[in-house]
């Protein structure tokens, strides 16, 4: 069993912001895979899909800050290992659209990933981070994870959020190391190769 978490805020106020990429992936896998509904509790929401292995997907329904809830009450009733987890979660470090996997790590300063580092008690469990470009100024950062895309920018998250929909797929049948090797180059790296 395996647990793709796709972080981001729940509502319709942040639907497809830049701080909801993890979840819009989570939504693509729910559709492409015709995961089916297995529970909504105060914390989450999850589906269940056999593809790739039996696999939970999940999103948060408490806010971003507090993430690890979430992932403490599917312990508590699903049973998990950090082994078991990948969560996607948007990036400002990496440039717009561009993917990075990693078996662990530091939150970098991202909350939601801070959130379950302290819940799980550990950084040993896999992040696949999408690029959603940096904001102008620190002072500008919250607001700018909160608003959706320039339009010239939705042709390039369109692009990363299918290629990390792909990398999801490739984490749950094939493991970190190939999914690595795979996403973690850059579109123009891939189009050379």
């Amino acid at each position: 069993m395996s647990l793709v978490f796709g972080l981001g805020n729940p509502g319709a106020r942040y639907a497809h912001t830049r701080h909801n990429a993890g979840w819009d992936v989570v939504e693509r896998l729910v559709a492409r895979w015709k995961a089916s509904p297995l529970e909504t509790t105060r914390e989450y929401r999850a589906w269940r899909s056999s593809e790739g292995g039996e696999v939970d997907l999940m999103v948060p329904l408490t806010f971003m800050n507090l993430s690890g809830e979430a992932v403490t009450v599917y312990r508590e009733r699903r049973g998990l290992t950090p082994a078991e987890l990948l969560v996607v979660v948007d990036d400002v470090y990496l440039p717009l659209g561009r993917l990075r996997f990693r078996p662990s790590g530091s939150s970098g300063g991202h909350n939601g990933l801070a959130s379950i580092e302290e819940a799980l008690g550990t950084r040993e469990w896999s992040r696949l981070r999408i690029g959603v470009g940096a904001a102008a100024s620190a002072a500008e950062l919250r607001e700018h994870v909160l608003e959706g895309y320039a339009d010239e920018e939705v042709p390039l998250i369109e692009s990363a959020l299918e290629r990390a929909t792909e990398a999801v797929e490739c984490w749950c049948r094939e493991g970190i190391m190939q999914a690595m090797n795979r996403f973690n180059r850059s579109e123009e790296e891939v189009q050379e190769s």
